[in-house]
């Protein structure tokens, strides 16, 4: 995905503080669960279907719900038609097709403009797909613009930009083969397939092959492959038929048809015998991997394989968990899946080993578990909780009518793969209808078969990933030479064509927010929406990881963590099947300044989910083996945190810029090593007596509901819990912070291909504070997303790196501004600056913003706003943000008339008080031989830190 930009380079039963007040769900409340059956029937996407005599298919699904309509197009090309020494074409042709086209030169400025979602894009195996959720007001012009690069692209494209979309590229790999682990997936392709087989190279290929493609090599896979006739487009929301029909001729019907996109041969593959490897990589422990190639989509046994990897390693409830991770503790984290694609599937079981267990007993009992479940198959159970999970899941989906996953793409992806745009349905009735029986014979059919075994063990990398992906070295023939050289002529395609002008957007239609309270003093808030038969609920306390402090760091946030591991009357593997029989969702986590239990349920089953839920919030066992269990967990975590690139600069930034006595200076959730080794029972219990209490508590509800229906339930729930009638502690927000300074900090990272850059600074402004929207703005236009100015320099134009953002963040206490990016090693000084000097021209007045910047911030995120509150997950953020930020409820409803108060002397005024680059701590994780030159030239103070360093303790 083109879009993916970093995000903050961005872890014996105490009765006398848990049991209190007990909560236990009745036979009544357990009997509601709905059946399975009756939840597919709820899950409809209704569609017409019309064919122009081009040959480009059009769906169109009428969703009214909000002014708004999901662009969704298919080409039926991708990886697997990649010729031999052209591995990652595919996908470097997506992002070519976002560099303009004959008659537009950027497609990002006029959708945003007009208030689309960032434009997108992604490649997988069988097909390349574009995505854009628009105002209805501005289809017209989102059509004429999907119709201009699929018709008019040609006279476009040039060396500069083809030269610049291979740098991204070869920097979005980097970024991927960084990460831990991040080389496994080309070796399990090339474990699996044979040399020549379709699926065996990787979607973003080899680093050989990008550099071989040229311009001929574009225009000829445009040609070949980039035609009506290959496309399917879908059209979903506020629109119909009727009204799509004539727009869509006349963008799209001039454009010819062009040659058929071939089928390729591509089975599943059975190996001769067992095969195995060992990887050796930067990770912090072994990762274990048995995998099958397996069967196609529209294959009988595809449903039924599906359901038995959930039920293996798939299902919070696993038989994978519950004997490697809960019983026996031999592993720290377990999965298992069906991967699928058109043609195939891989069906794959994971296992991370826990640190200090011999990985040849694990793997013994790793493999065992996955025997004894290919041999017994599932239970009437396990089949029932892992069918109601995947139709609750695909509920959840309908609330999207755009974008990666939504209703248009469930719609594309069966038309493109099944010839059937309602595949989804006939998927979701045999996932209903599968029984053990099926299961279990799909299972031995396929797991069976000689199995591809891979080890990724600890040590020094000694791949660098730069050509592992493509054919291999296995190809007998030389790859085709490129021939960029070649001079190649740019003539225009067609005549000139006029954008739309979008038309306008009418006011915002936000849910109205209803209060009550509940007889403990417990406020709810509640926002009614019908889009679908769910409810999002949660339950946010005062306290967040900031409660912790740096002394402490880690133990908030596992508090959290183990509310869901066991209470007074049911066990963690109780909690999690019911969960599963509920088709219910319920997460427990901490944010900086917030702890919550938020649970996504069915409303047919919501009285039983909270229920459930109560009993997690307010009765925790905090069993002595389960703390030990999930201590070890979370100690696996901080390790592979410390592995990554962007966890070790997001772990180091904090305690520099907020000093160590600051409640805000910790590492992190997480925590540190230290602390989390000394967590005991009755230090969580304490913890959750101190925070977790009804007179921290506030509860919002988002969903099919009605105050009148869910007050009661909550009351029930919730009503009789009684606090101790204190104020919660409070935590000290107001501590000193040290003076800001301009300094450099270093992280050596052996063998890193990248580094990663994490730099900011505490601003003068604390807690709830009125009237930012200007700052937000200037923000937006510095770095806070994809046609920011520094995201544009060091992506687009110099292709240094897969995306890089700012941030200004809202909590309780002070604001922290941050500047982020993950760039090719031999650019980070370069990047540093250049970073640094753009913030240094917004903020002096050199480079202020101009009209289309402030365009796009202001009226395009005025158009936009619809697109921001899509799901319930979204309109709960927007009312808990709300709340915590001291706004009024309609606030969203009166931004526009705000936003068109602000001017652009306002925007330069708030990136000249609050965006500079002055006093930035500055932290870059990388390889020290690659970046210690560069890095001496900027003449910062410089201090070095290692992986596992306190920065208190830096030298």
């Amino acid at each position: 995905m083109r879009r993916m930009l970093m995000n903050g380079i961005a872890a014996v039963a105490l009765a006398g503080f848990a049991a209190a007040n007990p909560v236990a769900l009745t036979a009544q409340d357990t009997a509601q669960a709905a059946p399975v059956a009756d939840l597919v029937d709820e899950v409809d996407i209704p569609y017409e279907q019309f064919t122009l005599d081009n040959g480009l298919t059009v769906l169109v699904h009428t969703d009214r719900k909000a002014p708004i309509v999901g662009v969704t197009t298919y080409y039926r090309v991708g990886s697997k038609h990649e010729p031999r020494g052209r591995t990652g074409f595919a996908h470097l042709f997506e992002h070519l097709m976002f560099g303009g086209s004959e008659n537009v030169e950027n497609f990002d400025i006029p959708l945003e403009a007009a208030g689309s979602t960032s434009t997108n894009g992604s490649t997988n195996f069988d097909r390349t797909n574009y995505v854009e959720v628009v105002p209805k007001g501005a289809l017209d012009l989102a059509l004429m613009m999907e119709s201009d690069r699929m018709g008019y692209l040609l006279g476009a494209i040039s060396q500069e930009k083809l030269d610049k979309q291979r740098g991204v590229v070869q920097n979005e790999k980097r970024q991927g083969d960084n990460q831990p682990y991040g080389l496994t997936f080309y070796a399990l392709l090339e474990g699996l397939f044979p040399v020549g087989h379709p699926y065996r190279h990787s979607t973003i290929g080899s680093m050989a092959d990008l550099d071989a493609a040229s311009l001929t090599d574009v225009r000829k896979w445009f040609i070949d492959n980039y035609a009506p006739n290959n496309v399917v487009l879908s059209l979903t929301g506020d629109i119909d038929a009727a009204t799509a029909r004539p727009m869509v001729e006349r963008w799209f019907s001039a454009i010819p048809s062009g040659p058929a996109v071939p089928e390729v041969e591509a089975p599943p593959v059975t190996l001769a015998a067992d095969k195995s490897r060992v990887m050796v990589d930067q990770v912090p422990q072994p990762r274990i991997y048995r995998v099958w190639s397996g069967p196609a989509m529209t294959h009988p046994d595809a449903v039924p394989l599906e359901v038995g990897m959930n039920v293996l390693g798939g299902l919070a409830s696993s038989r994978l968990d519950n004997v490697l991770v809960r019983d026996e503790q031999l592993a720290t984290s377990v999965a298992a899946y069906s991967y699928q694609s058109e043609q195939v599937s891989l069906l794959a079981a994971q296992m991370d080993v826990k640190p200090g267990v011999d990985q040849a007993v694990a793997e013994k009992r790793f493999d065992e578990v996955i025997a004894q479940m290919v041999a017994e198959g599932p239970d009437a159970d396990e089949l029932a909780r892992a069918a109601t999970s995947l139709v609750s899941g695909e509920i959840d989906a309908l609330e999207r009518v755009g974008g990666f996953g939504g209703k248009g793409s469930t719609l594309a992806e069966g038309l493109l793969y099944t010839g059937d745009p309602a595949q989804y349905k006939t998927q979701l009735e045999a996932i209903a209808g599968a029984t053990p029986g099926q299961v279990k014979e799909a299972m031995q059919r396929w797991l069976t078969r000689p199995v591809y075994r891979l080890s990724v063990v600890p040590g020094e990398r000694t791949e660098n990933g730069g050509d592992m992906g493509g054919w291999g070295d296995e190809a007998t023939t030389p790859a085709p030479e490129p021939d960029a050289k070649e001079p190649v002529e740019i003539t225009r395609t067609g005549p000139p064509r006029e954008l739309p002008t979008p038309e306008p957007v009418g006011p915002l239609t936000f849910p109205e927010v209803e209060r009550a309270e509940l007889s403990n003093g417990i406020e709810v808030v509640l926002a009614r929406r019908s889009a679908v038969p769910k409810a999002v609920v949660s339950m946010q306390f005062d306290a967040g990881y900031a409660a912790d402090g740096a002394a402490k760091a880690g133990i908030q946030s596992l508090m959290m963590d183990l509310l869901e591991e066991g209470t007074e009357t049911r066990s963690a593997v109780e909690i999690a099947e019911e969960q599963e029989r509920l088709g219910a969702s319920i997460s427990t986590g901490s944010s900086l300044d917030s702890s919550s239990v938020t649970m996504n349920a069915l409303t047919a089953n919501l009285a039983p989910s909270l229920a459930l839920m109560a009993d997690i919030v307010r009765n925790p066992a905090f069993a002595e083996g389960e703390v030990e269990r999930v201590r070890d967990q979370r100690l696996a975590a901080i390790a592979q945190q410390l592995s990554s690139p962007g966890g070790l600069a997001s772990r180091t930034l904090r305690p520099l810029v907020f000093g160590e006595g600051h409640p805000y200076g910790s590492v992190g959730g997480l925590g540190t090593v230290p602390v989390v080794e000394s967590i005991v029972p009755e230090t969580l219990a304490t913890e959750h007596q101190r925070w977790i209490r009804p007179e921290n508590a506030k509860i919002y509800v988002v969903g099919d509901v009605s105050m009148d229906e869910i007050r009661p339930l909550l009351e029930s729930s919730f009503g009789d819990w009684q606090g101790t009638g204190e104020a919660a502690p409070a935590k000290a927000l107001d501590v000193a912070i040290p003076p800001a300074q301009t300094q450099l900090v270093v992280i050596d990272r052996p063998n890193s291909p990248q580094s990663v850059i994490y730099a900011g600074r505490v601003l003068p402004l604390t807690g709830p504070t009125p009237g930012l929207e200007a700052l937000d703005l200037a923000n937006e236009v510095l770095g806070n997303g994809f046609l920011s100015r520094i995201n544009m320099i060091i992506r687009e134009e110099k292709g240094w790196s897969y995306g890089a953002r700012s941030g200004v963040d809202a909590p309780d206490g002070p604001r922290l501004f941050t500047l982020s990016t993950a760039v090719q090693s031999d650019r980070t000084a370069d990047s540093i600056e250049l970073i640094l000097q753009t913030a240094r021209e917004f903020a002096d007045g050199a480079r202020s913003v101009d009209d289309t910047e402030f365009n796009r911030v202001t009226d395009g995120n005025i158009r936009g706003l619809p697109n921001r509150f899509e799901t319930n997950g979204q309109v709960l953020g927007a009312i808990v943000e709300n709340s915590e930020l001291g706004r009024p409820d309609d606030y969203y409803v009166t931004l526009p008339e705000t936003y068109r108060a602000i001017d652009k002397a306002a925007i330069d005024a708030a990136a000249r008080e609050y965006l500079g680059p002055d006093n930035l701590t500055i932290v870059v994780v990388g390889d020290r031989k690659e970046i210690d030159a560069q890095l001496e030239r900027l003449g910062l103070p410089t201090t070095y830190l290692d992986v596992d360093s306190d920065v208190s303790n830096a030298d």
